[in-house]
């Protein structure tokens, strides 16, 4: 589980060559809720984050190959966990450093949940939690996750050469690093210095990560870089066309000149209901191997009953499957002209690079839901829809839960359904035409049979039988699965957005990208009913 926060104080402490270079932070404010990695809505309560115990260490993006820290101090308050981290003296660590004081960079927590509960709509409150890292990344998971304050403290030591008067340069290049989103290359880090952080540049044309983090900041620091951004372009603007096949100006006349009034209309809700409901979890080992293994039973050991004193006790082997996980990786990709950029408001970059990485959460949900339809194993009973007469539903649902009962001692918690069966639940009457799954409150309505609720407004807060409903329409139609959530599992790591440009057709390709592992842990916890 992976949360952005915001409130980073960057400080490089010179002097000695061994003085400490710090970034303080708020790692989890408490009592907010906050949309984690794998979609799930997340509330932290305080002190549900260790104080004591193994330093988290800090890496950025969340890989656990580019190590540039750890925690080394954690002050717990009833609003929030703080955290102070020292930043190792490597090359990694000293670009930490100076994207952080160039403000394109943020925190997010990583954590292993080890209590919590859930509301009436299904969101965590996590009580407990291991702390496992803190990474540096560079857009926030909401709009305020933002660097509100970079301290660069000069060098007191007494220095006996010459000082230049050259300023430091920064190698430019076309090719971002792959990382999750864009951020600026670091500037260059002269031997003889002993603090990494320098002084901010003269504001020239943003990278993909400095325009989208002052997007999400807003405010006056974005309409600053925005404003700045038009300048540049102005400066060297040419009428050069962008290569075929490529999002030009002609693709989005919606967006070209004034009056457009406000953003685009959004006609797509970019939601996860099987992931929501599932949870994403971490990829295994930082995420760098291409398969991994996810053990599960095939044989228990067994106890029975003493035949007679000194008779042989009951002896079964055990045997535990490696199941072999590979990875699904999903991404997508789009060109945009620098005068799709320039000459469209609201500004097309930021709607179409959104819409890329939302299009990345919907089709991982779909993975997820061709992965529960593929695991799940036949109940043998049928629901036949028949108006007025849901006694079939109700056997099938009962026998369904009846054969997890018998296969594992649990009871069914979640019921995944396509929209057309969701239409036929809430549509289920009782012999004198009164809902059998009514919604208590509405007009007309009244609460009298109890096999649950519906509300045909918000599809999450269908209850059919004590069961969280999961509508996807990433379900085929007719489909209808009772399931045990724990036996789903949603593997993610999401890389996030790469770019080149090309200054040949004045054009700049964006690319948005993650890996997904699914897994049915026992299909004897995931029963199809069959729909007539």
């Amino acid at each position: 589980m992976r949360l952005v926060t915001d409130q980073v104080t960057v400080t490089a402490e010179a002097g000695e060559p061994t003085g400490e270079r710090r970034i303080d932070a708020i790692a989890v404010p408490y009592n907010q809720w906050a949309v984690v990695s794998g979609g799930q809505e997340v509330m932290f309560k305080p002190g549900s984050l260790p104080v004591d115990g193994k330093n988290p260490r800090v890496f950025m993006y969340h890989d656990s190959t580019k190590v540039v820290g750890s925690v080394v101090e954690r002050i717990d308050t009833d609003e929030a966990m703080l955290a102070s981290m020292k930043i190792s003296r490597t090359a990694l660590g000293d670009e930490a450093l100076v994207l952080a004081a160039d403000g394109v960079m943020d925190v997010s927590v990583g954590v292993n949940v080890l209590e919590y509960t859930e509301d009436k709509q299904g969101r965590m409150i996590v009580t407990a939690a291991e702390w496992q890292e803190l990474s540096l990344v560079p857009i926030p998971a909401f709009a305020g996750a933002t660097i509100t304050d970079v301290a660069a403290q000069a060098d007191t030591t007494p220095d006996t050469t010459e000082e230049s008067t050259e300023p430091e340069t920064v190698e430019e290049t076309n090719v971002e690093p792959v990382q999750e989103p864009v951020a600026v290359e670091a500037a260059a880090v002269v031997p003889t210095a002993p603090l990494p952080a320098v002084a901010k540049k003269n504001f020239g044309m943003p990278s993909a990560g400095e325009y989208l983090a002052a997007f999400h900041r807003g405010g006056e620091v974005w309409q600053r870089v925005n404003a700045a951004a038009q300048d540049a372009m102005k400066e060297r603007q040419t009428a050069l066309q962008a290569a075929a096949g490529d999002v030009v100006t002609t693709d989005t006349p919606g967006l070209l000149p004034v009056p457009v009034l406000g953003p685009v209309f959004q006609d797509l809700n970019y939601v996860r209901p099987v992931v929501a409901a599932v949870g994403a979890r971490a990829m295994p080992d930082g995420g760098n191997s291409k398969t991994w293994i996810r053990p599960t039973w095939t044989t228990h050991t067994s106890i029975a009953a003493q035949g007679s004193e000194l008779g042989a006790v009951s002896a079964t082997t055990p045997v535990i499957a490696s199941n072999v996980i590979s990875k699904t990786t999903l991404a997508g990709q789009v060109t945009l002209s620098v005068q799709d950029t320039d000459f469209t408001s609201p500004a097309a970059m930021e709607i179409i690079l959104r819409d890329l990485a939302s299009q990345y959460l919907l089709a991982s949900d779909n993975v997820a839901a061709d992965a529960i339809t593929a695991g799940a194993s036949a109940s043998g009973s049928t629901w036949t829809v028949t108006a007025n007469d849901p006694s079939t539903l109700i056997a099938a649902i009962y026998d369904a839960a009846t054969d997890i009962l018998s296969a594992s001692n649990f009871l069914p918690d979640h019921i995944f359904v396509s929209p057309n069966v969701w239409k036929s639940l809430g549509s289920q009457l009782d012999a004198d035409d009164r809902p059998v799954f009514p919604y208590a409150g509405a007009a007309g309505l009244m609460g009298v049979n109890a096999m649950g609720s519906a509300n045909v407004t918000v599809a999450n807060t269908f209850n059919p039988f004590g069961l969280n409903l999961v509508v996807d329409r990433n379900f085929a139609n007719n489909t209808m699965v009772v399931a045990r959530g724990a036996a789903i599992e949603f593997y993610e790591q999401i890389r996030g957005l790469m770019s080149v440009e090309a200054p040949s057709t004045l054009g700049r390709t964006f690319s948005y990208y993650g890996y997904v592992s699914t897994f049915i842990a026992d299909s004897d916890l995931v029963k199809s009913i069959a729909i007539a």
